[in-house]
């Protein structure tokens, strides 16, 4: 928000999508660049202006980013952009490893195409690190595998929540100093993860998941607690 109340985002071209969807994913950008910094009040005004939309349709674009846990209705001060505390971010996790660790289970019984996104997924991550693409690249990319191991349970719904949960884990993202981690210690690990599960060893497979997200957890809470 600019010094005369204004948002700082482009007007939509809304040719070829729903108007609210496409509302609610340029806020998405916005809130993962860092550009609503945690706590910053939405005003339907303002955003509707920035947008060039109707405030109708700010405020349906509102409600599903409520719904994701991008921003929160606080009670006489309206909607403003979510501040993940120590309890949602280990809720986060948690929730995290139960998906990720029965597309794990699912890797014996999953069709090759399903297996074959998670080994493409992991290929761009990797690819990603070694051309030095910018960090925010490098994490849509880390995230993106990790759905792609929820992707083998072959749920759809069990996939939308693992993306919403990628969701609250960008947004913390977005407002901490650096990205948790090394990024050649991280690539290291999830080089493991895969290999373990290419293995068949799915017991050993959730191990390694386990540890790489007790330890994502850890990163995360000491950058947000460092932030504060």
């Amino acid at each position: 928000m600019n010094a005369d109340g204004q948002y700082s985002l482009d007007p939509l071209d809304l040719a070829h999508a729903s108007t609210v969807e496409r509302a609610a994913e340029a806020l998405r950008q916005a809130l993962f660049a860092g550009e609503l910094t945690p706590g910053t009040p939405l005003r339907e005004v303002a955003l509707a202006d920035s947008l060039g939309v109707g405030r109708s349709t700010v405020r349906e674009a509102m409600a599903l980013l409520t719904a994701e846990g991008l921003v929160t209705r606080i009670p006489n001060r309206g909607v403003v952009v979510t501040a993940h505390d120590s309890d949602q971010v280990k809720d986060v996790m948690h929730a995290r490893l139960v998906l990720e660790a029965a597309g794990v289970r699912a890797w014996s019984e999953a069709s090759t195409v399903d297996r074959q996104r998670v080994r493409a997924a992991f290929d761009t991550y990797a690819q990603l690190i070694d051309d030095g693409a910018p960090v925010r690249a490098v994490s849509e990319a880390h995230l993106h595998f990790h759905i792609s191991l929820v992707a083998l349970t072959a749920s759809s719904r069990l996939v939308a929540v693992a993306q919403s949960l990628a969701a609250e884990i960008r947004l913390a993202l977005a407002h901490v100093d650096r990205v948790r981690g090394d990024v050649l210690e991280q690539l290291g690990s999830h080089r493991r993860l895969l290999g373990l599960l290419e293995s068949g060893d799915g017991d050993a497979t959730i191990t390694e998941l386990r540890a790489h997200l007790s330890a994502g957890e850890s990163s995360l809470l000491q950058a947000l607690d460092q932030q504060a």
